[in-house]
């Protein structure tokens, strides 16, 4: 798979979200600066108002001219104003004929909250209002200021006050954007590429290609360096032990024909040495078929385990404990009539939905080992866990080794005895795992070995007598 191209990289989207998330926190500053900005601009409209408004005292007659007061109307851009002194005294200035008031703001009373929606109700406005506003003087708190005023001149000077802000916010959000970007591309994006490539490069060809050289960084990016190194290495170990392991089933299986041929002959004659009236000849027979029959088991377990693959399931109900007598009935048999006591305690009733072919094989398998280990018992019960049917197969055997623990479910490494391969409990893993369960070593002792085969609760059936003999 090739990598992304430029517009759709992690490069791409870093810069693009860096841009955006500048704008939204120019956005939030914006909100309270567009309403300071509204207020700072009718108090300093307030504080002329005041100016002009004293005016009027200076008047000897306390009066002033018409053409004197539409000059400082228009200085201050009101049509009327009014000033309160502290001894109640008011001036005023004022147009001849005022226009009507459509909104009114007391600046005295005034909220962070209420400035906000105010200033945005004004961006808002579609017709030219006129508004009183009243507030305390910013020349002196102790005058009362009151002025009528076109809202216009304030909308416009916000209007371009905002497009101040949003040059000045694209500008801020390109800059740190490119920085960031700049940034996060040496300390994170690049190095994500070169991990990403190297990847890509390692599914193509896992053998052509060599491993990530770490850098030396102790970060996340460090880390994931040197453990992508390694992993690389494992799977190239792995998949150069499957090709050897393939290898060798492939030669197993040409040469199976001709094995099998000679050793079906081996065992003829075997059996007719048991007809010899030599006493040592009779004598050594067993041994000899036995043997024989260990080669034949070898060579079988090695051609399943290499031409298995993935298991073919074909599930139905299944009465388990049915089951567990049949796989016991095979075990007897390929022991040659040895003694061997195999206690079912399965309730008759519990039916699971498996594979009875798999599933058979895989208790076959653990029953051989127990026996082949040296158990002459094996116990097969039945328990619910945590939602979950499991059968417990134990045996009074002598224990696994230290050896077949650290190797268990390891093909042609787990085995229990001498001459043994370790493919009996590998096998009987898988098919566990092909029906969604699991097998797990229980314990293990002088006094015996346990096994769990669990299965999903989805496979389990059981009618109300199972119900009730299935402990808990």
């Amino acid at each position: 798979m090739p990598l992304p191209p430029v517009t759709r990289s992690l490069s791409a989207k870093l810069l693009v979200l860096t841009v955006l998330f500048v704008m939204l926190a120019e956005v939030l500053i914006y909100t309270p600066s567009i309403a300071r900005f509204r207020q700072t601009f009718l108090e300093e409209r307030l504080a002329a108002a005041h100016l002009a408004a004293l005016s009027v005292e200076a008047s000897p007659s306390m009066m002033v001219a018409m053409g004197l007061q539409n000059r400082l109307l228009a200085y201050v851009g009101a049509h009327a104003v009014e000033l309160a002194q502290p001894d109640s005294r008011v001036y005023m200035l004022s147009r001849s004929m005022p226009p009507r008031v459509d909104a009114v703001f007391d600046l005295r009373d005034a909220t962070p909250w209420s400035l906000i929606a105010d200033a945005f109700a004004a961006l808002a406005q579609r017709r030219d209002r006129v508004i009183r506003v009243i507030g305390l003087s910013p020349k002196d708190p102790a005058f009362r200021v009151e002025m009528v005023m076109d809202e216009r001149p304030m909308v416009v000077a916000m209007i371009d006050f905002s497009g101040r802000i949003l040059a000045l916010s694209v500008v801020i959000s390109l800059i740190t954007a490119g920085l960031v970007f700049l940034a996060l591309n040496g300390m994170l994006v690049r190095p994500m590429r070169r991990l990403t490539a190297s990847m890509v490069a390692f599914r193509r060809a896992p053998d052509g290609t060599p491993p990530i050289e770490p850098s030396a960084r102790t970060d996340e990016i460090g880390v994931a360096e040197r453990e992508l190194a390694d992993m690389q290495q494992t799977v190239r170990t792995a998949l150069r032990q499957r090709e050897r392991l393939a290898a060798l089933g492939t030669a197993v299986t040409k040469i199976n024909h001709d094995l099998r041929g000679i050793l079906s002959t081996a065992a003829l004659l075997s059996e007719r040495l048991s007809e010899s009236a030599d006493p040592e000849v009779r004598r050594v027979t067993p041994r000899l078929m036995g043997a024989i029959d260990r080669a034949v088991e070898l060579c079988g377990q090695t051609l399943a385990y290499s031409r298995d693959g993935v298991l073919p399931l074909h599930a139905a109900d299944v009465n388990l404990a049915a089951l567990v007598d049949e796989a016991a009935a095979e075990v007897r048999a390929a022991q040659r009539g040895a003694e061997v006591l195999w206690e079912n305690a399965v309730p008759e009733g519990l039916t699971a939905r498996v594979d009875a072919v798999q599933f058979a094989r895989a208790l076959v398998n653990l029953g051989r080992n127990a026996v082949q280990a040296g158990a002459d018992r094996v116990t097969v019960a039945a328990e619910r866990r945590d939602g979950t049917l499991v059968l417990l197969v134990a045996d009074n055997g002598p224990g696994l080794p230290p050896r077949a623990r650290e190797n268990l479910f390891q093909p042609f490494a787990g085995s229990a005895r001498a001459g043994g391969i370790g493919l009996g409990l590998a096998i009987a893993r898988e098919v566990l795992r092909a029906h969604g369960g699991e097998l797990r070593l229980v314990e293990s002792t002088a006094a015996g070995t346990t096994f769990a085969l669990e299965l999903p609760t989805a496979t389990a059936v059981e009618n109300s007598a199972a119900r009730h003999a299935i402990p808990h």
